[in-house]
């Protein structure tokens, strides 16, 4: 007569006899075929997708027609100073392109800024940004600078300091033009254009932009040459694709 603990053990062996024969054969817990398949496309799409599973692959280019260059108004200082200062020329007019649309939670992390003095000029004169940049204004000549802005959409005077000063930094919080002055040198003029995007380009001198890696759909392309000439285009952006769109003087 046989225990039933002996009946036991021998159905265990059974059991794992047939479970080393189905792994020997390939065919212990192999998944479906279909199933294999479908995990790796899953895999495949999850990898090229950004954060956020929008796939942005479109291009866009073109040509904004700008304006001619202005004469540099001749230097004047409100103080006197034995520093010589080079009369350097005036940057030629350039433009901002961006894309318009809601754009909430795409690029929290903002790099700061730099508009520095250099020859008694700002450099670069047109700074684009998106809300909530920090920007710096190091002074690089041999004499005081007082940077300041009377905007309404951001009043800040740093003060007068020299070249081994550190004034303080300005965070811009509210989109749209900030025109920056000196006070010292009234002829330095620079402004720095808030964006509610991300995605903005600024032109080469002769008006070329080119703008990569921008997400597929349809919105509102803008050119930006000042407040009161703003140019746009309805765009249609699909993946892998470049589009063409120039931007007549009005």
């Amino acid at each position: 007569m046989i225990s039933p603990l002996r009946n036991q053990a021998c159905r265990n062996t059974a059991r794992l006899d047939n479970g080393a024969d189905r792994l020997r054969s390939g065919t212990f817990l192999a998944p479906p075929r279909e199933k294999v398949r479908s995990t790796l496309v899953s895999v495949f799409i999850g990898l090229t997708l950004p954060a956020g599973g929008i796939w942005a692959d479109a291009t866009v280019e073109g040509l904004v027609e700008l304006s001619k260059p202005t004469n540099l108004q001749p230097l004047n200082q409100r103080y006197r100073s034995d520093v010589e200062v080079p009369v350097a020329p005036t940057n030629p007019p350039i433009a901002v392109v961006y894309l318009a649309g809601d754009f909430a939670g795409k690029n929290n992390a903002k790099s700061p800024a730099q508009m520095t003095q250099k020859n008694i000029t700002f450099e670069p004169d047109l700074l684009a940004i998106q809300v909530g940049t920090a920007v710096d204004f190091p002074n690089l000549d041999d004499t005081y600078h007082n940077v300041f802005s009377y905007s309404k959409l951001k009043r800040f005077d740093l003060g007068r300091y020299r070249k081994d000063e550190k004034p303080a930094t300005v965070v811009f919080d509210k989109a749209g033009a900030v025109t920056v002055h000196c006070e010292i040198h009234d002829r330095m003029r620079g402004t720095i254009l808030v964006l509610e995007t991300p995605y903005f380009k600024k032109s080469d001198a002769a008006g070329r932009y080119r703008m990569e890696h921008l997400p597929a759909g349809r919105y509102t392309l803008k050119a930006w040459i000042s407040d009161n000439d703003i140019r746009e285009r309805s765009v249609d952006l699909k993946n892998g694709q470049t589009l063409h769109v120039d931007f007549p003087a009005k």
